[in-house]
């Protein structure tokens, strides 16, 4: 029986990087699902449970960091690895994603596919 593949849900508002990291990831053998806000991103942990979040911290309607903030209130961060990919790049929005417990944090002008690639594979 063939293993079911793993979601991975892209919280993302620039539908460009949305459609680019849809068609990396889903060639990977990922089953992408995407959200465009904070709102809608935290309604689709909640309800479709994806195996790995990939979060932007500057979203519509709720932060990167309410998200975080609300997955730690709810355990939700304790079962679903959350990888930050997000534009800010200072110490201290770094600092603070890692304290609300992401996993791991990227910047995207300075990202390559390959090695968010292998950091998602080490969580799912």
């Amino acid at each position: 029986m063939e293993e079911s593949k793993k979601t991975i849900l892209m919280i993302e508002d620039d539908a460009f990087l949305r459609n680019l990291y849809r068609d990396k990831l889903e060639r990977e053998g990922f089953q992408f699902v995407e959200a465009t806000s904070g709102v809608e991103g935290m309604n689709k942990i909640t309800n479709e449970r994806p195996d790995i979040v990939i979060l932007d911290i500057l979203l519509p309607m709720r932060s990167g960091f309410d998200i975080l903030e609300e997955m730690n209130e709810t355990g939700l961060i304790l079962e679903i690895p959350v990888i930050i990919l997000s534009n800010l790049k200072q110490d201290v929005d770094i600092e603070e994603a890692r304290r609300l417990g992401a996993k791991d944090y990227f910047i995207k002008p300075e990202t390559n596919f390959p090695e968010l690639l292998e950091r998602i594979k080490d969580f799912v």
